[in-house]
C-alpha cells in the first residue's frame, strides 16, 4: 500500500510539474548545474595548489619536480597514481629525483609523507635541494606559506552593480608555475621546512624489537606501513569524505629503497624465495589507496638486485608509471667518447593511460642524462660529431657499434663501420 501510494505521489508530481511547466512556457527538462559540478553537468575541476588538469584527459596533474620528467610523462604525475623508480647501480641519482619530488611538494605547500628503513624521514627533509627562484617566485612562495583568510568585517568599496553579484570563494594562493628547478648544491631554506606538514615512517621505529629477527618481520613492516598511510588518508580527509573541508590539498606519499634488505625483503636475495608476493600485494592495496584520494605516491627500488625478474615485471605491472636510471659509473660506457657529455641514460618504461586497458609508450627513446653543479637536466641523446682526424680506427669501431644500439635515431655507412652519417 505504501509503495503504490509512492508512486502515485509520484505520478501526480510529475504531472504537476508539467503543467507548471506549460503555463510557464519553459520545458521541465533543465541544465544541470552547480549541484552536478561543473556548467553541464561535468564534474568539476579542483582548484589546489601546485595542480592542473591534463590537456589530454582532464586529470589532475601534480609536478615531479623535475620539469623535463613532466614533458616525457605528458604533463605531470596524475593525482591517484603511482610512479616507480628503478635505481640505478650505486643509489647516486634516483635519491635526487626522490627529494625533487618532496621538495616540489614543500614549495606548493602540499603534505608529506616520507617512508624510509634506511634513513629517519626528519634528515632526509633536511637534505631536500633550494628552489631556484625570481623575485615574482620567492613573493607567491611566501604569499603561500604566509596565506591568512580574509576578514569577514573588512568592507571593499565596489560599484553598487557588483555588490549583488555572488562572492566567490578564494582558493589557495598557487605559483604560476608548474614545476619547479632546484639548485643541488644548496639546501631549501628551514623557514620553509618548519611551516610544511609532513609525517615520517621510519621502519626500526615501528616495528617492535622482538620481531626484528623472526620472518614475519617483512609482513610487518608493509602492514604497518599500510596502515600509517590509511590513517593520515582518512583522518585529515584526504579521501574527500569530509564535505565540510573546503580546502583541499594533496598528500605526497615518498618511499624509498622499497623491495630492499633493508625492509626485510628477501627478493633481492634469493631468486625463488617464498615471500615474492608480500611486496605485489602491497603494491596493489597501496594502489586501491591511491586511487580513492588525493594522493600521488613516489616509490624508489633497487630493481637491477632482484634476482627473479618475473617478480620485477609484476612490480611494473602493478605501477602506474615506471622510469629507469642507468648510471654509467662503473661500466664500459663511462670510457665511452658516445656518451662523455652525460653521466647515465633514463628509460621511460610505462606511461600511464588511465581508464583504459592498455598503457602508451614513450616516442622518445634515447633519452640521457648529466649532473651539473647545480642542475640535474634530462636531454636527448645526441651523437657526437666525428670530426677529428686524430681518433683512431678502433675508436671509431667502438662508436659505430654503440651508434648501433641506440637504434633510429642515425644511420651506418653501407661500406663498414667506420664513420656516421648524420
Amino acid at each position: 500500500m505504501a509503495a503504490a501510494d509512492t508512486c502515485g505521489a509520484s505520478t501526480l508530481s510529475s504531472e504537476s510539474v508539467a503543467s507548471e511547466a506549460g503555463q510557464s512556457g519553459t520545458s521541465s527538462f533543465q541544465r544541470r548545474g552547480k549541484a552536478s559540478g561543473g556548467p553541464g553537468g561535468g564534474p568539476r575541476l579542483l582548484s589546489i595548489a601546485g595542480t592542473r588538469p591534463s590537456v589530454r584527459n582532464g586529470q589532475l596533474l601534480v609536478s615531479t619536480g623535475l620539469p623535463a620528467l613532466d614533458q616525457l610523462l605528458g604533463g605531470g604525475l596524475a593525482v591517484g597514481t603511482l610512479l616507480l623508480i628503478e635505481e640505478d647501480k650505486y643509489n647516486i641519482y634516483s635519491p635526487l629525483l626522490f627529494k625533487y619530488f618532496l621538495a616540489e611538494g614543500i614549495i606548493n605547500g602540499h603534505t608529506l609523507l616520507v617512508a624510509s628503513a634506511k634513513e629517519n624521514p626528519a634528515n632526509i627533509l633536511q637534505e631536500l635541494p633550494a628552489p631556484l627562484l625570481d623575485d615574482n617566485g620567492k613573493k607567491e612562495l611566501e604569499d603561500v606559506h604566509s596565506a591568512k583568510p580574509p576578514e569577514p568585517d573588512v568592507n571593499m568599496k565596489i560599484a553598487w552593480r557588483y555588490q549583488l553579484q555572488p562572492k566567490m570563494e578564494v582558493g589557495p594562493v598557487s605559483s604560476s608555475r608548474f614545476g619547479h628547478y632546484y639548485d643541488v648544491s644548496k639546501r631549501i631554506p628551514q623557514k620553509l621546512l618548519e611551516s610544511s606538514k609532513w609525517h615520517g615512517f621510519f621502519l626500526p621505529e615501528h616495528i617492535p624489537p622482538g620481531l626484528k629477527e623472526e620472518s614475519c618481520a617483512l609482513s610487518c613492516g608493509y602492514m604497518r606501513l599500510l596502515q600509517f598511510i590509511q590513517n593520515i588518508i582518512y583522518t585529515e580527509g584526504f579521501d574527500g569524505a569530509n564535505p565540510q573541508k573546503k580546502q583541499k590539498n594533496i598528500l605526497r606519499i615518498g618511499i624509498q629503497n622499497l623491495g630492499s634488505p633493508l625492509w626485510g625483503d628477501d627478493i633481492c636475495c634469493k631468486e625463488n624465495c617464498d615471500n615474492s608476493h608480500r611486496l605485489t600485494k602491497f603494491l596493489y592495496i597501496l594502489r586501491g589507496l591511491l586511487r580513492s584520494s588525493l594522493s600521488a605516491c613516489i616509490i624508489t627500488m633497487p630493481a637491477h638486485l632482484v634476482q627473479n625478474k618475473s617478480i620485477t615485471t609484476r612490480v611494473r605491472n602493478l605501477s602506474d608509471t615506471v622510469v629507469g636510471l642507468e648510471s654509467f659509473i662503473g661500466s664500459e660506457k663511462e670510457t665511452n667518447q658516445l656518451y662523455k657529455d652525460y653521466h647515465g641514460l633514463i628509460h621511460i618504461r610505462k606511461i600511464p593511460r588511465l581508464n583504459n586497458l592498455t598503457c602508451d609508450e614513450s616516442d622518445v627513446k634515447d633519452l640521457a642524462f648529466k649532473l651539473k653543479r647545480k642542475l640535474f637536466t634530462i636531454e636527448r641523446l645526441h651523437l657526437p660529431p666525428d670530426l677529428s682526424d686524430t681518433m683512431g680506427r678502433s675508436s671509431k669501431q667502438d662508436l659505430a657499434a654503440s651508434a648501433k644500439l641506440l637504434g633510429a635515431g642515425c644511420s651506418m655507412m653501407p661500406g663498414g663501420k667506420k664513420h656516421l652519417d648524420f
